[in-house]
């Protein structure tokens, strides 16, 4: 009798996956929350991860047209979390599309769970977002970031920056990063002022509205110890914010 309950307990831990971590052929277990039973699969080809596997709670979504970096230092990262005051997690995946010295880019996706699985839901384009609602100029001496109301001013000749160096305008969308902290999907937007020059980040926090996500406010810091994507940093990582810490998703 013994024998035969630890052959059904083996049975059942092995045609698990969620509790087995069951490997699926030709994909590689790209991120991994145990607590949870999900799993992200993903399958490399010619240097990246390719057409997805979603292993959500015992359930199989195939992304066939999904594609990530391989890299330790920026892996696709998984998080499960309330991030729309429903009492309900969702369900949110962060992808490297590219990444290089200065440049960090990602792409995100959001499930909202439903009875009958999941449900992806869009979320609104950070570039779109700061394209409407910021303004910006820049001078040899200074650039102004305007959002609303709001006026932020970064004196550049402390940093003796060579006017040739400079673009016409702060530029946007070299550096994109997604986090979930709090409860809270958010985005880091850097503004850059030439090649090897960032200024600060634009940070949105999203809310769930009109059945997708959407900027619920918009801020520009200077400060790296205000802002809340960035852990203890050396002086490198603070003109080279591609070479971001993970942190703890409290702040």
């Amino acid at each position: 009798m013994r024998i035969f309950v630890y052959f059904l307990i083996g049975l059942f831990l092995f045609s698990n996956p969620a509790l087995a971590g069951k490997k699926i052929r030709g994909y590689d277990i790209v991120s991994q929350d145990k607590n949870e039973n999900i799993t992200l699969y993903g399958k490399k080809t010619n240097g990246l991860y390719r057409g997805f596997k979603i292993d959500f709670k015992g359930e199989i979504y195939t992304k066939p047209f999904w594609n990530s970096e391989i890299s330790p230092s920026f892996p696709p990262q998984i998080f499960y979390s309330d991030i729309n005051t429903d009492e309900k997690e969702e369900f949110s995946i962060t992808l490297t599309k590219g990444h290089g010295t200065g440049v960090l880019l990602e792409d995100v996706h959001v499930f909202h769970t439903i009875d009958n699985g999941l449900c992806e839901v869009i979320v609104d384009n950070p570039l779109a977002i700061i394209n409407k609602n910021v303004k910006t100029k820049l001078s040899n001496q200074e650039a102004e970031i305007q959002i609303d109301k709001r006026k932020y001013k970064v004196d550049l000749l402390p940093f003796g920056v060579n006017p040739e160096n400079l673009f016409e305008d702060i530029s946007f969308g070299s550096n994109i990063d997604y986090e979930v902290m709090n409860h809270n999907l958010m985005v880091k937007v850097t503004g850059q002022i030439s090649p090897a020059m960032f200024i600060g980040d634009i940070i949105i926090t999203y809310e769930y509205l009109a059945k997708m996500y959407q900027a619920k406010s918009i801020e520009f810091i200077t400060d790296i110890d205000k802002n809340p994507f960035y852990g203890p940093v050396t002086q490198e990582e603070i003109f080279n914010p591609g070479k971001k810490q993970r942190k703890d998703h409290t702040f």
